[in-house]
């Protein structure tokens, strides 16, 4: 049996879909996603992929939503028309309690459950949301900390591109503690290769920095060529959270030390599931469903690289 029939055959052990569910039976649940990020980002459209499967799999009615950049207000108006929608159910990243709750808690006092997916890990109970999937960030940071501290790094550059994204303030936090050294938090200001190239080279230059940690691959890939063109490939170590085709390469190649992988793929998945059972049969999982940290390392990437291929991982 092939991996991917494998992954496939899983799903539907694990979760009861193929014989839980008809495209008949849940063709009236509606659910509404709503997310900080933006298709055109290769995680993104990972979880979007995840999504997309639930949906065909559930024959729920399922809208994807989401700013054209990283912002909170615009967000926030997309929950609130989220909640005039009257859906079955509403799944939102939840990167900024303080400027997304009130609008959570809003869909919550008017009967409509939420699931919070990817950030929020440690704030969503706050607010009325039934259950969160993703991993827990700062766990993820303190495991990075950790793997980076066994390489012998000593001082190290945190590469934030979204400073204020909570998610992303804790993945340093823990990457500070897993490290025991000091970390500096670059802030890129966003994802732009050429503010990541600029930030960060700024910061390498005559530094004694030997390790660097960047939370998304699109921050990853302008740091790795820094690196390569300043022939400091193995002076300084690098690794990211999350995959994409270009750094899963690097990391079988050797180039980059570790990935941090949370499966996109189950945090648009399963969130849908969920909400489609919550609607038939009123039952819904509690607490946090994990779905990270997980590492890719040289001696894993090339398995991996199969799955990224199908749009899995």
């Amino acid at each position: 049996m092939t991996k991917i029939k494998l992954l496939n055959a899983a799903r539907a052990a694990v979760l009861g879909v193929a014989l839980a569910f008809s495209p008949l039976a849940a063709a009236e649940t509606k659910i509404i996603v709503v997310s900080h990020g933006q298709q055109n980002d290769p995680f993104w459209s990972i979880v979007k992929a995840g999504v997309d499967a639930a949906a065909k799999d559930t024959g729920a009615d399922v809208q994807y939503r989401a700013p054209a950049t990283f912002d909170m207000p615009e967000m926030a108006k997309l929950i609130d028309n989220a909640v005039s929608a009257k859906p079955d159910g509403i799944v939102v990243s939840f990167p900024d309690a303080s400027a997304l709750g009130k609008s959570v808690q809003n869909a919550v006092r008017r009967g409509i459950p939420v699931i919070s997916m990817n950030s929020g890990s440690d704030e969503y109970h706050k607010y009325g949301i039934a259950a969160h999937v993703g991993q827990t960030e700062y766990e993820a940071g303190l495991g990075a900390g950790r793997k980076m501290k066994a390489a012998g790094v000593k001082n190290a550059l945190c590469v934030n591109h979204e400073v204020g994204n909570v998610a992303l303030d804790l993945r340093c936090e823990g990457f500070a503690k897993g490290l025991e050294a000091k970390v500096e938090v670059v802030d890129t200001g966003g994802n732009d290769p050429t503010a990541v190239r600029t930030a960060v080279s700024g910061k390498l230059r005559g530094g004694n920095i030997d390790g660097m940690l960047t939370l998304g691959p699109l921050s990853a890939l302008p740091s790795l060529r820094v690196l390569e063109e300043g022939n400091m490939l193995g002076k300084v170590k690098l690794a990211s959270f999350d995959l994409a085709p270009e750094t899963l390469e690097a990391t079988r190649d050797g180039k980059m030390l570790f990935l941090i992988d949370q499966q996109p793929f189950l945090q648009g998945y399963l969130p849908i599931v969920m909400l489609v059972q919550n609607d038939k049969y009123a039952v819904i999982p509690a607490g946090v469903v994990g779905t990270g940290p997980g590492f890719v390392t040289k001696d894993n990437a090339a398995r991996v690289i199969e799955l990224s291929a199908k749009g899995f991982r």
